[in-house]
This record gives C-alpha cells, sequence and structure tokens, in this order.
C-alpha cells in the first residue's frame, strides 16, 4: 500500500478535529489540575508545560513531579513513568489492523492516549483507509493542544481558579477517568470484553485498597489483557438473519 501522505481537509483531519471536541471536557480540568500542583510541587510554568508537551501521559505525570518533588531517585521515578504507560503495549495492536502505511504514524503515536484509543478504537473502522491518518492526526492534536493549554491555565490561574470555585478542586481530578468510561464501555459488546474490563477494574480497586497505588495501573492493564487473551467465553447465539443481544 502506498505511503499516505500528511492529513489534508480532503483525508478526514477536519473530521478528527470534530469529533475530538468532546474530549475537551475530561482533558482540560485535569490539565488544570496537574498545572495547579506541577507549580505547587516546585516546577515552573516552562517546566511544567514541557512535562506536558513531551510526556504526555496524565497519571504519569503526576506521579512523575511528584517523585521529583519528593526526592525520589532519577532511575526509579522514569522506571515507574515507565511502567505506568505499558499498557499502550495493549492499545497499538488494537488498532494497528485499522492503520494504512504511512510514515507519520510513529509521530503521530505521541497522541495515542486512553481517549484517543478508545475513539479511534471505534470510529477507524468506519472511515476509508484514506481518511484514517487525517482523522487521527486531527483529533490527536486537538487533545495534545488542548491537554496543554490546560496545564498552562493551570500552572498560572489554577490557584485562583480553585479559591474561588472550591468544588472545581474536587471535581476535575474524575473528569479524565469518567470521560474514558464514557468512550470504552460502549465497546463492551460480549461477555468477553465484559469479564476482561471487570478483572481490571477489580484488580485496580484492589491495589487502592491495599495502598499500592503505584502499580495499580499497569497491573489492572496486564490482569484485564491477559483475561481477554487466555478466557474463552461461550457467547450467546445469534438469531437466524438477526443481530446478537
Amino acid at each position: 500500500m502506498p505511503d499516505t501522505d500528511m492529513p489534508s481537509p480532503s483525508s478526514g483531519w477536519l473530521i478528527g478535529v470534530r469529533e475530538a471536541v468532546p474530549l475537551l471536557g475530561g482533558y482540560i480540568p485535569v490539565a488544570v489540575s496537574f498545572g495547579l500542583i506541577s507549580t505547587q510541587a516546585g516546577f515552573s510554568t516552562v517546566e511544567t508545560l514541557a512535562i506536558s508537551a513531551l510526556i504526555y501521559a496524565g497519571a504519569s505525570q503526576f506521579l512523575f513531579v511528584g517523585m521529583i518533588a519528593s526526592g525520589s531517585p532519577l532511575w526509579l521515578t522514569v522506571a515507574l513513568t515507565l511502567l505506568i504507560n505499558v499498557r499502550h503495549v495493549v492499545y497499538a495492536p488494537n488498532i494497528a489492523p485499522w492503520l494504512p502505511q504511512s510514515r507519520w504514524w510513529p509521530w503521530l503515536m505521541h497522541g495515542l492516549t486512553d481517549q484517543i484509543f478508545a475513539l479511534a478504537h471505534g470510529r477507524l473502522p468506519q472511515l476509508p483507509a484514506t481518511q484514517r491518518v487525517g482523522w487521527f492526526f486531527g483529533a490527536a492534536l486537538l487533545a495534545w493542544l488542548s491537554w496543554i493549554a490546560g496545564s498552562l491555565l493551570g500552572a498560572v490561574a489554577g490557584e485562583w481558579l480553585t479559591h474561588r470555585w472550591p468544588l472545581l478542586g474536587e471535581v476535575m481530578p474524575f473528569a479524565l477517568p469518567a470521560l474514558f468510561l464514557v468512550l470504552l464501555v460502549p465497546r463492551i459488546t460480549s461477555r468477553r470484553w465484559a469479564l476482561a474490563l471487570g478483572i481490571s477494574i477489580a484488580a485496580a480497586l484492589l491495589c487502592t485498597l491495599t495502598g499500592l497505588t503505584n502499580i495499580g495501573i499497569p497491573l489492572a492493564a496486564a490482569c484485564g489483557a491477559l483475561c481477554f487473551y487466555l478466557v474463552r467465553l461461550p457467547e450467546r447465539a445469534r438469531p437466524v438473519g438477526g443481530k446478537r443481544r
């Protein structure tokens, strides 16, 4: 298949931008929260923006600034940051079948976040192959820029915002996980997917209750992935000429 050129309006990037707009409701509040926490931990505004632009991984960024601020060894900070992001080893193969060949993918994969994955998993199969690179470019770029903008707002005006609206500080950390669940749940179309999700939730909850919060995300992701690939459940019979219920 020939290499796909950089996206143009006709190749789907405007569609990607438009369909990623709902993500802003989850990205910006959490990014504001990160910007505030980062500056409170002693990072400058420029350093905060650099972390959001280069690391660009919500949970990993919170862990990174917390461990650096507490004086943890750099090697341990980097190791745990990478460990949290190991879930991308599961994400990429699940959308790979719908990615046409393009030299731009190594750069675009920087924008593969939890929410972009959930959106792409349902949307890419519906698009013509010629529009998929453009769609991903538009959606990922909007999400990335909104994350950076939210981090800037949090670093500059986060304390003022939470002082004026105290409830905002309590709500912001839940915006991104809630958005991910909204995007993910409609994809749970079989018992196998439902069991894998249930195992992941149970593992994450158990880690949280036992104080193992640093390994909760990667461990839950690993348990869910193993469950999905190792367990085979019988599905409900599909009526002749009809769809599975």
